[in-house]
C-alpha cells in the first residue's frame, strides 16, 4: 500500500455509507494524529489501537451519529503522492466557507487549516473533512 492516508479515507467514506459503527484500519503515527483532529473537531466519535494480528496494531475509529445520520457527509484527500499540494499560511483554503476542515501536515504537526493560520505557518494540504 503505498498511500495509507487515502486507504483510511477511503474506509471511513465506506463505512459511512454502509451505515457501519466502527471500522478498523492499520495503524501509523500519522493516521493516528488524523485520527485524534477528527476526534478533537467532533466528526467521530472516538478512536482507539487495538493489537491486531502478530505484529500489527489497528485504529478502530467509532463514527459520530446526529439524528441518526452520521457526521460525516464527506472527505476528500487532496495532496497525493504523485501530486503533492502545498499551501503557505495566508493561502490555505476554506471548505465549504468555513463549515468544514482541511487537515494539513505542517512542521508543527498534523493540524487543521484554522490552526495553520493561527500559528501562521502552511504546509502540505492532506484532506478535506466536512
Amino acid at each position: 500500500m503505498t498511500d495509507k492516508i487515502a486507504d483510511m479515507l477511503t474506509r471511513i467514506r465506506n463505512g459511512v455509507t454502509s451505515g457501519a459503527e466502527s471500522i478498523s484500519v492499520p495503524t501509523s503515527k500519522m493516521l493516528v494524529a488524523l485520527a485524534k483532529i477528527l476526534k478533537e473537531e467532533g466528526y467521530i466519535e472516538n478512536y482507539k489501537e487495538e493489537k491486531g494480528d502478530a505484529f500489527r496494531k489497528n485504529i478502530v475509529i467509532t463514527f459520530k451519529f446526529f439524528e441518526g445520520k452520521n457526521v460525516i457527509s464527506g472527505l476528500k484527500r487532496i495532496s497525493t503522492p504523485g501530486l503533492r499540494v502545498y499551501s503557505n499560511a495566508q493561502d490555505i483554503p476554506q471548505v465549504l466557507s468555513g463549515m468544514g476542515i482541511a487537515i494539513v501536515s505542517t512542521n508543527k504537526g498534523i493540524i487543521t487549516d484554522k490552526a495553520a493560520k493561527a500559528q501562521n505557518v502552511g504546509g502540505e494540504v492532506l484532506a478535506y473533512v466536512w
